[in-house]
């Protein structure tokens, strides 16, 4: 397996897996199949311009993409402690072999290089058990339940916030 940085390069094929993580788990994105399926390529290239405020890695078997991970960095003067971890996935045929955990490692040494950087929060369905633990054993901590977060053909699901402190602060 090889983690790196997704680029431009890598659009079509990530938006393609990113389509199906919205497809086949609906309720575990605030983002839906149906907004994101005719973005043109372009906005997808530009989802993928790294920077020190955002990164995207995907995790590589054989040389195909079975998985990502975001890291958005809040931009305002007051908020630029934090980062989102956003939109992590791993095919379903790829679970259960630490990709998701060398993702989560990955996207964390990065944040820990970042100046001024506090925490990485993010927000995981209620019920998604093996994500949370994956979460929770990389050291996030539950704050708090967001009720109501999703709806989904009139069926609401909960999210639960969590977050990483990276430093002593």
């Amino acid at each position: 397996m090889n983690i790196r940085a997704l680029t431009a390069s890598d659009a079509e094929t990530f938006h393609a897996l990113r389509l199906r993580s919205l497809r086949d788990h609906p309720q575990a994105f605030g983002s839906a199949y149906a907004d994101e399926i005719n973005f043109p390529i372009e906005k997808i290239v530009e989802r993928l311009q790294n920077t020190a405020d955002r990164m995207t890695l995907g995790a590589l078997v054989e040389r195909e993409v079975v998985g990502f991970v975001s890291l958005v960095r809040y931009v305002g003067q007051k908020t630029r402690h934090r980062a989102m971890l956003a939109a992590m996935y791993v095919i379903p045929e790829r679970r259960g072999q630490q990709i998701g955990a060398a993702l989560l490692d990955q996207v964390i040494d990065y944040a820990r290089g970042l100046a001024d950087l506090e925490e990485i929060i993010l927000a995981v369905t209620v019920g998604n058990h093996s994500a949370r633990r994956l979460y929770a054993a990389a050291g996030f901590v539950a704050s708090h339940i967001e009720a109501r977060y999703i709806k989904l053909d009139e069926q609401y699901y909960d999210i639960e916030w969590m977050t990483l402190r990276l430093g002593s602060r």
